[in-house]
């Protein structure tokens, strides 16, 4: 079984029993917005989530799409092994600068046609994990645990913001896209994503290449890049990467390594995305073509489970 997203009225209803508003956007009442302290079996960390209404959206009985934003993978920090800001708190510090960005553009009176959700957790405190060909940051709770709480049924399309420099695969700096993955399959790249990628960085696009076992379950005893696709396990909508990189291969435990100006553009990509996704403007996939893949070689959606031996079915 996958684990199911949460919706956002769910979302409220914790939040309304924990912390009912987060810090961060106590200033912005453009912004709706909670926190939801978790525990888990390596340390506890807190899921933010943030829902910025669009002037057509849900939120207000409108029919605009809703984008999801996501940062993965939330460790921010490995104290008190490592002191500092880690390389793979970057998804994170991504989606909370989007989720600023765009309420602060809401209260200013830019608001976006389509809701935009952003949801991450952050942890100072994260344990590591071995990985090759360098080290991982850990999470205090599991990646089912991470899909309930950041992958809502409102997000009618989402992008999964993941550092991804502990690799060889991209060696480039700035950030890339994946392909789009849905239901289990992988489909082709998104034009709308590569022509809005070229415009922000000014460069050709890059594209991060994926492989069968990235888009299957953590914990099914298979090798995966890291954890970007991971939401994809978890919903039915479309799910790009956006995977902020480096050219050389970083510990994602390391200190010191996080490039500001990445981080910008990468903010920038996602607001442009929920921009024009809100519009009607950005496809992530090509239902019709999905709909022919389906009826031509049925479900992939055992993928998005632990599979027959892993659940002992």
């Amino acid at each position: 079984m996958r684990s199911a997203p949460m919706s956002w009225s769910t979302l409220a209803g914790k939040t309304s029993n924990t912390c009912s508003r987060s810090t961060l956007f106590r200033w912005m009442p453009e912004a709706l917005s909670g926190s939801i302290p978790v525990e888990g079996e390596k340390g506890k960390t807190d899921f933010i989530c943030v829902r910025v209404p669009g002037t057509a959206g849900k939120s207000v009985s409108g029919e605009a799409p809703t984008l999801g934003i996501i940062g993965r993978l939330g460790g921010i920090g490995a104290r008190p092994t490592v002191i500092g800001l880690v390389s793979d708190a970057d998804g994170a510090i991504a989606a909370v600068a989007c989720a600023l960005k765009l309420a602060d553009m809401a209260r200013a009176g830019d608001k976006l046609p389509g809701d935009v959700i952003v949801a991450t957790h952050i942890c100072p405190t994260a344990p590591t994990q071995p990985h090759e060909p360098v080290p991982f940051m850990d999470s205090p709770v599991d990646i089912a645990t991470m899909n309930r709480y950041e992958v809502h049924l409102d997000m009618d399309a989402v992008l999964s913001v993941d550092t991804t420099r502990g690799n060889w695969v991209l060696n480039q700096r700035g950030f890339a896209i994946t392909p789009t993955v849905k239901e289990g399959y992988i489909l082709k790249i998104s034009q709308a994503l590569l022509d809005t990628m070229a415009v922000v960085t000014g460069r050709p696009p890059v594209v991060l290449p994926i492989t069968m076992q990235d888009i299957t379950p953590y914990g099914n005893g298979v090798y995966h890049l890291n954890s970007i696709m991971q939401p994809a396990t978890a919903t039915d909508s479309p799910v790009v990467g956006v995977a902020i990189t480096a050219a050389w291969a970083v510990p994602g435990c390391a200190t010191g390594a996080s490039q500001v100006a990445d981080i910008e553009m990468t903010v920038r990509f996602c607001i442009e995305v929920a921009k024009a996704f809100g519009q009607g403007k950005c496809a992530f996939y090509d239902a019709a073509e999905f709909e022919r893949l389906v009826s031509l070689y049925g479900s992939m959606k055992h993928l998005q489970t632990m599979g027959k031996k892993a659940s002992g079915g």
